[in-house]
């Protein structure tokens, strides 16, 4: 009597524990973009596809490019996305994601046009907003932004495709050398150090090759650091400060991605600079109104960082700067990319 009178409460026991058991989230990475940034971003939205927790999510790389928006299996077989609702269908079965996690550097996807897209569609996304990425991805009125607020930042001259250029009036400007690059590119695209007034053409033309607006800042001749800012477990966290320190004449390419460089995390700083550096990046973070992953340049004249740009889809590789800052903060790589997600779906 009392097995038979046991055995429906023990299944009823069992069935409000399946229920109980939260359901893992559709997560779409989305990588690769319009913009020569396109192999980097394939690398960083590959690390985050590989340490995403099995348990709590179900990731999908999701392929951007002009020509086609695709969901890549780990066969390397296509299926094409949906982009009225930003699904997919595979074997008949139509899947929609709980949240995307943006991994492209560069236009679409750091420069404001994914976010505003995702923000119609009403699905969570793990970086900044769409204003503010457009702000960020263009240097010219980020720095002017955030002037008024104090940041230091290089004297500039401005230019658009189609203008006539004053090679005079430049170097009278901002001196020599001087940087001069393109105004919405990364990784160091488009980007010329110029020490003679003869090669600011050739600079020019480099620059115009990747965006029809360029800048032109003049040298600072300092200390070069990158400080991540992140929101983690629902606060705002400055991390460990990286020092660059270029084998070529600048942080270019070659020194960002080919192991031409060394970056010192811990940078080697003082106290008065840590202290200085931290408190600006966390400002600009929360003045602008940023969420998911930031990572600022500085550079020190004397103790004063001087702001060269924030980035709001930073590299996400085992050896980009941001995860190895979080590292050095006892973050791992898997706490680093949840913790993205959750703070898009809180």
């Amino acid at each position: 009597m009392w097995t038979n009178i046991g055995k429906p409460v023990l299944f009823s026991l069992f069935w409000l524990s399946d229920i109980q058991q939260p359901m893992k989230k559709n997560i779409a990475i989305v990588m690769g973009g319009y913009s020569s940034e396109f192999g980097i971003s394939i690398k960083s939205g590959n690390v985050v596809y590989r340490y995403l927790d099995r348990e709590k999510y179900n990731p999908y790389r999701i392929v951007i490019t002009k020509e086609k928006w695709v969901y890549l299996n780990d066969m390397g077989e296509e299926f094409p996305v949906e982009k009225s609702d930003f699904s997919i269908e595979i074997d008949g079965a139509k899947i929609h994601f709980d949240c995307v996690f943006n991994a492209i550097h560069g236009t679409p996807g750091e420069d404001g046009l994914l976010q505003a897209y995702f923000k119609l569609l009403d699905i969570p996304q793990t970086s900044c907003n769409h204003y503010e990425a457009a702000l960020t991805f263009n240097k010219r009125d980020l720095l002017s932004t955030l002037k008024p607020y104090g940041v230091h930042c290089a004297i500039s001259y401005y230019l658009n495709k189609g203008d006539t250029v004053n090679e005079d009036a430049i170097v009278d400007k901002v001196g020599l050398p001087c940087f001069v690059k393109a105004n919405r590119a990364g990784s160091s695209y488009g980007v010329a150090k110029v020490y003679k007034k003869e090669d600011l053409m050739a600079a020019l033309d480099n620059a115009f090759s990747e965006d029809d607006q360029v800048i032109i800042e003049s040298f600072l001749d300092g200390t070069e650091v990158s400080v991540g800012v992140i929101t983690y477990k629902n606060r705002v966290t400055v991390l460990p400060i990286t020092e660059i320190v270029s084998d070529n004449d600048f942080f270019d390419f070659e020194a960002k991605y080919e192991g031409k460089s060394q970056e010192i995390t811990p940078a080697r700083i003082s106290k008065v600079q840590e202290d200085s550096v931290r408190q600006w990046a966390e400002f600009i973070y929360k003045t602008l109104g940023l969420k998911g992953y930031s990572r600022s340049e500085f550079i020190f004249i004397g103790d004063t960082p001087f702001l060269l740009e924030v980035n709001t889809t930073p590299g996400l590789t085992e050896e980009s700067i941001l995860p190895k800052q979080a590292k050095e903060a006892g973050i791992s790589l898997e706490e680093l990319f949840a913790s993205a997600i959750e703070e898009a779906l809180r």
